[in-house]
């Protein structure tokens, strides 16, 4: 483990925890194009909020060096000394639900542009099985000139960062690890054992690894796709879901799953790459895609069950004013990547509601970029007609929704968290 110089490609929720884990032991360098972000990252400052500033301090350094610690750049030159590249790049869906590879294709060109005999590629990016081999080593070849486990190595350890969790983090979660020889594979182990508290379990090849990981979230995805069947049954059997998952969960092995707006970088992307690869073989994968179905189905769900409250409270849909709490894909998180809960605002706009979106975490602009949504990070200081609880960020569960409802104003809680405080739940 001796003179081991990494450098992390992505610095985004994935990257920058690891980065700042690996700078405890090694001198990393932290590589992103987003200038912006770099320059936050060493003021210490990380909007994504994963690293706290006091410890993102602590761990970087103000120059590139062999110095134990962590210094961010934009510059491919203060990378090229580094003989671990680790890619954590985004893999979303483009707006056809087809695996986009174009970030993990233009890091492995960066990457291949200082890549030296010897070096060994790590990916941790959410892929299909041979995604790395297939895919990404061809880059790593073509603009490097070296050849693949002659010249130069690669390994394959998936994210299992779940952003806003302040618990799980990444050296508490036990990380898959696989490497392009047996001997490589070790090697790449034996890297991530010296962080991570929690242990590693080496598999076999690359391509077991990849697939580990892209069922994870497709099992998720299933799970809650099942309990949203039986959210929108219990519904038309006037039954209380929570009630019933309450009472089913007494059984030591029930699965503890909820309903729910399914999204983000993972559970609501990865089962899509897993269903691409099966596609290309000649198989179609009906239960996985079903899945899919269902669980992109509940904006719209969620949404007609919002207008029909409203009309059993005689409340006129058409012109109303609804607030809509949070935005972001999950609680406690700035995150805004493949939220749904865009999906319930473009249903309800469809019945002519006015919409005011308050999220504390989200960035305004961001949301704006991706969305050509208008959100406030501010409460609006007016009265509503109906109150859509999305997220359950803890702020929210604080908030007097007296002061919020007009006279006969409805609150629909999609989390299931308000208890008493809401008019009707998913």
């Amino acid at each position: 483990m001796n003179n081991i110089k990494i450098a992390i490609i992505g610095l985004g929720y994935v990257g920058l925890p690891l980065a700042r884990l690996f700078a405890t032991k090694f001198p990393v360098i932290g590589f992103d194009i987003n200038q912006a972000r770099v320059k936050e990252l060493m003021t210490g400052v990380d909007s994504t909020l994963e690293v706290e500033q006091n410890i993102l301090e602590a761990s970087l350094v103000d120059k590139p060096s062999d110095k134990i610690g962590l210094y961010c750049s934009t510059n491919l030159d203060d990378i090229k000394d580094c003989n671990y590249y680790i890619i954590t790049v985004p893999t979303p869906v483009d707006k056809n639900n087809r695996p986009d590879l174009t970030p993990l294709y233009k890091s492995s060109e960066t990457v291949a542009k200082v890549l030296k005999k010897g070096d060994i590629v790590i990916y941790e990016s959410t892929v299909f099985p041979g995604a790395t081999e297939d895919e990404c080593i061809p880059v790593l070849e073509k603009f490097s000139g070296l050849k693949y486990n002659v010249d130069f190595f690669a390994g394959y350890s998936p994210e299992r960062i779940n952003p806003g969790d302040k618990e799980h983090t990444v050296d508490k979660i036990l990380k898959v690890t696989a490497g392009s020889t047996a001997e490589i594979g070790q090697k790449v182990n034996d890297l991530y054992k010296s962080v991570i508290t929690a242990g590693t379990h080496l598999a076999p090849t690359i391509k077991v690894a990849e697939a580990a990981k892209v069922i994870e979230n497709s099992q998720r995805d299933i799970n809650i796709a099942f309990v949203n069947e039986l959210a929108k049954i219990f519904n038309m059997l006037d039954i209380d879901t929570n009630d019933v998952l309450e009472a089913a969960g007494t059984k030591w092995n029930f699965l503890p799953f909820k309903p729910g707006l399914v999204g983000g970088h993972c559970i609501g992307v990865d089962p899509y790459y897993l269903a691409q690869k099966a596609q290309e073989v000649g198989y179609h994968p009906e239960i996985i895609l079903a899945g899919r179905r269902m669980n992109d189905s509940m904006g719209q769900y969620v949404a007609s069950e919002v207008v029909k409250l409203m009309l059993q409270h005689d409340i006129k849909v058409k012109g109303a004013e609804v607030l809509v709490l949070g935005i972001t894909f999950k609680e406690n998180c700035p995150d805004v990547r493949n939220t749904k809960v865009v999906d319930v605002i473009k249903n309800l706009k469809e019945y002519g509601v006015n919409i005011i979106i308050y999220d504390p975490l989200a960035n305004p602009n961001e949301v704006k970029h991706e969305y050509g949504l208008i959100t406030s990070k501010t409460l609006p200081n007016k009265k509503f007609d109906s109150i859509v609880l999305a997220v359950a960020h803890k702020e929210f569960l604080k908030l007097d929704f007296n002061d919020l409802k007009s006279d006969n104003a409805v609150v629909y809680d999609v989390k299931g968290v308000l208890g008493d405080k809401c008019d009707k739940k998913l």
